[in-house]
């Protein structure tokens, strides 16, 4: 029965992936990439929470390892499959810079808030915040996303628009098609949420017997919710789209923090659950290395397979270093 779950859970994502693509076509960027943006950060959010208040085990630390997890899955993986697969496709590809310094500088500002910051304060004993320092942090991780979208969908849009001309496209869906697809959309996203639950007990049970550590679960569960915006990337990348693909990458991982954050605190003060958000000395080492790698990456404007291959190299590096720490 397990099988049967686990191929219909891929069957879903794909549909979810298909979908979201025909939405994003039809509102064109950068509005398309907030689709499933917003739409993989909500099954995030809900499996998170489901899985902190109806788990047996120490839940308190799962926000966490999920965020972090999702950071080095969007900045490392999914970027560096997108630069990768396009550079040999393409050879050399093009981005606009100012969007993606945007994105990088409230990216940093975020990871630092919430997972770094709670190792140095102290009003509470270990990586932790005080409820009112919970708070505060939740408001800023708010209110940071929200004004990166507001800089990307009205004040300064043209920073996350393809530049120059692009290859030809098939004409956009008509808005029958597009609200069909938005239906099936969130249909599959419900789907995804409510098979990932049925297989969380069983994975983490797996990975138990397995012997890995338990920030396992939270990269299983990152890479699930991800799948779909990852796949849809690679695609555009593929396709020579290249700002679609960044537009999805970073989207995702401010869309990661942003929303989450503000979501387990509150289920953390409300229903007295304990939260763990600092990271360890070599995730902090890891986030800083690669905060610093998607800056250099991202600093030009132009993407060759040379930083591909680097993103993904320091990708493998965090999923060894999590199995064997």
């Amino acid at each position: 029965m397990t099988a049967v779950e686990a191929v219909t859970l891929i069957a879903t994502v794909f549909a979810a992936v298909y979908h979201a693509e025909v939405v994003a076509h039809r509102v064109g960027e950068p509005f398309g990439s907030l689709v499933l943006a917003l739409a993989v950060t909500i099954i995030e959010v809900a499996l998170i929470v489901s899985v902190m208040i109806t788990g047996a085990k120490d839940t308190s630390g799962l926000a966490r390892d999920t965020i972090f997890a999702a950071v080095m899955i969007v900045c490392n993986g999914i970027v560096g499959l997108c630069l990768l697969a396009g550079g040999v496709r393409h050879r050399e590809q093009g981005f606009q810079l100012q969007g993606a310094t945007a994105a990088m500088s409230v990216l940093i500002a975020l990871t630092a808030l919430s997972m770094v910051f709670p190792n140095v304060t102290t009003s509470t004993q270990g990586p932790t915040y005080s409820p009112s320092q919970l708070i505060f942090a939740a408001v800023v991780s708010l209110v940071l996303y929200c004004s990166f979208l507001f800089v990307q969908t009205i004040r300064h849009r043209n920073y996350f628009l393809p530049e120059g001309v692009e290859a030809d496209h098939a004409s956009p869906p008509s808005n029958r098609v597009a609200a069909v697809s938005a239906g099936l959309l969130l249909v599959s996203l419900v789907a995804i949420v409510g098979l990932a639950k049925v297989l969380t007990p069983t994975v983490e049970k797996a990975i138990e017997n397995a012997g890995a550590p338990e920030p396992v679960v939270g990269i299983v569960i990152a890479a699930l919710v991800l799948l779909p915006e990852g796949l849809a990337a690679v695609r555009a990348s593929r396709a020579n789209r290249l700002q679609t693909s960044m537009n999805l990458a970073l989207g995702s991982a401010l869309a990661s923090i942003g929303l989450t954050i503000p979501a387990v605190a509150m289920v953390s003060i409300f229903l007295h659950k304990p939260l763990t958000l600092g990271l360890g000395p070599k995730e902090v080492v890891l986030l800083f290395v690669t905060l610093i790698l998607s800056q250099s990456t991202l600093g030009t404007g132009r993407t060759t397979v040379l930083q591909g291959m680097v993103h993904l190299v320091l990708f493998a590096a965090f999923l060894f270093l999590a199995v064997v720490p």
